[in-house]
């Protein structure tokens, strides 16, 4: 029994933290593609080649930066310092990455990459300790859960806030279809990024004062010898290429699949079809899906619940490619939008909880806390999905043919790999997850032992 009391005050904190950075990561993973081949003037491969190049030094950056913070020593703590002090960096990269300069071809791909690994540098500098910090704020697996379900229920609602209000404001700032409505958008964005973070920084508290006594390389050893880390890494590798492959297709599929005047009438109602109303969509399920994420680990126990999330993520997404492209056929992708979107509200709370059990399993073997560098992971894979994820799917629409010139007309090829890309590519992803968490061993009766001992060691009754 956790002696550890947590007020809603920190919950809702917490929560803000990842409004925050969602509100950044899924305009990156949906948009950003997008933008980049069809705004700022990237070829499908310079795009794809971006995506995978800037996420080796991610591989580099996230674990370096889960060592420094958990060796970091402030009165604020080991990681909410760097949610006060990265926060107005964290705003400024995202306006940069999002602005085209008026130069040549071969000065606009360098300013590509040094904006964009500049701002995932800055991503990782404040996101791997702000995910650290779940370990750092209780000591009970459950409430960890709660706290994990309150950050991915306030992340939902900034992507929502994000994606549906993305386009509007691109027309309303400059256009939808020119560099200046993007980076004017991303303004306005940013800026409420970096209060978020302000207010995260402000209400939340770290409650255990775990130490690192270990040198970097026996953390090092310890988490490579970690078995259910590596399968947890796995399992969130999965997660984020299932949902950025599916993601960053959608505003290929809408601009020519769905196309751009497309209306959907509900009585005397009648409402555009785009791709911020349905990615939107899908954020509010994701929130539904994050409060059942609770109650049903409570009940089936996390490892159940992330297997049975991701067996029906097989069935629906091969369901949607068999869904007609027509009146109807618009709210039936409505429907599954919504279904799956559900499910993976559920995987996301129960993965950054399941990296708390990993930690706390970890200092019970070895002795010494390595939150920061094993929650570094989690980014580390979470960057990776998206960007395979991401460059996958520019590799595969230039196999498909799909054309990027403006006004052009896809083949039947190219169409067809859309909706490929929306329903069995995605579902395939799902499938491998499946196997994958089928072998993760901490269940709920070994992580109440775990826990048993620690609270001894840190001298909790």
């Amino acid at each position: 029994m956790s002696t550890i009391r947590t007020s809603f005050k920190e919950k809702v904190g917490y929560g803000f933290g990842d409004m925050s950075s969602s509100m950044f990561w899924k305009i990156f993973s949906y948009y950003l593609p997008f933008f980049y081949s069809n705004i700022f003037g990237l070829r499908l491969d310079q795009v794809a080649l971006l995506l995978v190049i800037t996420r080796i030094w991610d591989a580099v950056s996230d674990p370096m930066m889960g060592i420094l913070a958990d060796r970091t020593r402030t009165r604020w703590g080991k990681y909410r310092p760097y949610l006060l002090f990265m926060a107005l960096p964290f705003a400024l990269c995202g306006v940069l990455l999002f602005t085209t300069p008026d130069a040549g071809p071969t000065f606009k791909l360098v300013w590509a990459y040094v904006t964009y690994i500049l701002m995932m540098t800055v991503y990782t500098g404040i996101n791997v300790p702000y995910g650290a910090m779940l370990g750092v704020m209780t000591d009970d697996s459950d409430t960890k859960t709660v706290f994990s379900s309150f950050r991915m229920f306030f992340a939902y609602a900034g992507s929502f806030i994000a994606l549906f209000c993305w386009e509007p404001l691109c027309n309303a700032l400059g256009g939808y279809d020119t560099s200046a409505g993007w980076q004017h958008a991303m303004f306005v964005i940013a800026t409420a990024c970096f209060v978020l973070f302000l207010l995260c920084f402000g209400m939340t508290r770290e409650k255990l004062h775990t130490v690192s006594t270990a040198s970097v390389g026996s953390d090092l050893k310890s988490l490579i010898r970690n078995a259910p880390w590596w399968i947890l890494i796995g399992a969130a590798l999965c997660s984020n290429l299932f949902c950025t492959v599916r993601g960053s297709t959608v505003a290929y599929f809408f601009s020519d699949v769905i196309g751009s005047d497309v209306h959907l009438n509900l009585g005397s109602w009648s409402f555009l079809f785009y791709a911020g109303l349905f990615l939107s969509i899908g954020e509010v399920c994701n929130m539904i899906g994050v409060a059942l994420a609770v109650p049903l680990a409570a009940s089936l126990g996390k490892k159940t619940t992330y297997m049975l999330s991701f067996a029906s993520l097989i069935v629906l997404s091969i369901v949607f490619f068999y869904i007609p492209v027509s009146g109807s056929g618009y709210w039936w992708m409505l429907v599954l939008q919504g279904l799956i979107s559900i499910c993976t509200g559920v995987l996301f709370p129960m993965v950054w909880s399941m990296y708390a059990d990993v930690s706390d399993y970890a200092e019970n073997r070895d002795g010494s806390a390595s939150t920061g560098l094993i929650f570094s992971s989690s980014s580390m894979a979470q960057k990776f999905g998206g960007a395979f994820g991401g460059a996958a799917v520019m590799w595969l629409l230039a196999a498909f043919g799909y054309d990027t010139t403006a006004g052009a007309v896809q083949t039947p090829e190219a169409l067809n790999g859309l909706k490929l890309l929306m329903s069995w590519i995605p579902a395939a992803v799902a499938a491998l997850a499946v196997v994958v968490v089928s072998f993760y061993p901490l269940t709920r009766s070994r992580m109440e032992a775990i826990q048993k001992e620690l609270a001894g060691k840190r001298g909790l009754s």
